[in-house]
């Protein structure tokens, strides 16, 4: 996919998988393309209908969530293309975490009882239920890998004062009661989850993509507590499977290793696979949208017309 010019164009920056253009650098037009990463890797097909998936279930989600505080998105012009707001952000990551699993788990069970200077009570194994949910962020690192910090850390840091933590965090729980609310109406746990939050002035924005597939693990409610009691593996809804797969071919991301050939029948399964996650965290079809690349810059050239 090649990048567009659009007019009033400021900047332009081309993530792992999404591609973000600024106009008049007041807002932000995010591409969501069908590129997929892995290991901090991006792998070398794209998966068809990927960036749509995630571009729709973010904006279904934000809207879902507005009465609880203001977001970014302004409108969805094409289905893997969002237009909002550009913010000043928070250099963190707020992560909410509703049940022991991943980064939380792997620090659990090396003997440590401390996350972000979040005690974590003893007693629980994986993937148990916290007694309420905690606020674990981490760093918006630049270059290189993410890093956890502390509420103390970040006011001390100055990257938010204590009055904004308290609107931050105060956002962040309710955010995740209700995509936990919605995941529940699909029969599936929001399990764990980030966001991330900037400012227009004064106020605070939630921005971003939320309770995607890849921002957020999902477990099947299912079956659950049976699976707790027997030690078995919870059933995920994430782009997990994928990792798997390359960790079944010897790849993980580490020096020397070579991503493996995706065959068309991988990708094809990648990509339905997608649209599964698609219909079973919205409950709607999914209706695919065939647009081609100037008719997605004519739509969104359209859209932008409102804002000059």
């Amino acid at each position: 996919m090649k990048a567009y010019e659009f007019k009033g164009q400021t900047k332009f920056y081309k993530g792992k998988v999404r591609d973000v253009y600024t106009i008049n650098d007041q807002l932000l037009v995010m591409v969501a393309s069908d590129r997929i990463s892995a290991f901090d890797v991006i792998l070398p097909r794209p998966i068809p209908y990927k960036g749509q998936v995630l571009n729709q279930i973010a904006a279904w989600m934000l809207n879902a969530t507005k009465d609880i505080c203001p977001n970014w998105l302004l409108e969805v012009p094409a289905p893997n293309v969002s237009i909002g707001r550009k913010c000043v952000p928070f250099k963190i990551e707020m992560v909410v975490r509703g049940n022991l699993t991943g980064h939380a788990w792997r620090t659990y069970s090396s003997g440590q009882r401390t996350l972000c200077g979040v005690e974590m009570p003893e007693g629980l194994k994986e993937n148990d239920y916290f007694p309420t949910p905690i606020i674990t962020p981490s760093t918006k690192a630049d270059a290189g890998h993410d890093e956890d910090i502390s509420r103390e850390e970040i006011i001390a840091q100055g990257i938010a004062t204590a009055e904004e933590w308290e609107v931050l965090s105060g956002y962040a729980l309710q955010l995740f009661a209700r995509g936990k609310e919605i995941a529940a109406q699909r029969g599936l746990i929001l399990v764990d989850t980030k966001y991330e939050f900037g400012k227009i002035g004064d106020t605070i924005y939630l921005m971003d993509e939320i309770h995607t597939p890849d921002s957020s693990r999902y477990f099947y409610a299912s079956g659950f507590e049976a699976r707790q009691q027997t030690g078995e593996r919870q059933k995920q809804l994430s782009k997990e499977f994928v990792r798997e797969w390359l960790i079944a071919n010897n790849f993980m991301g580490k020096e020397g290793q070579v991503v493996p050939e995706m065959p068309d029948d991988w990708i094809n399964t990648i990509s339905k696979r997608y649209i599964e996650l698609y219909e079973q965290v919205i409950g709607e079809k999914f209706i695919p949208g065939n647009f081609s690349e100037a008719d997605t810059f004519e739509k969104v050239q359209d859209a932008l017309r409102k804002y000059e």
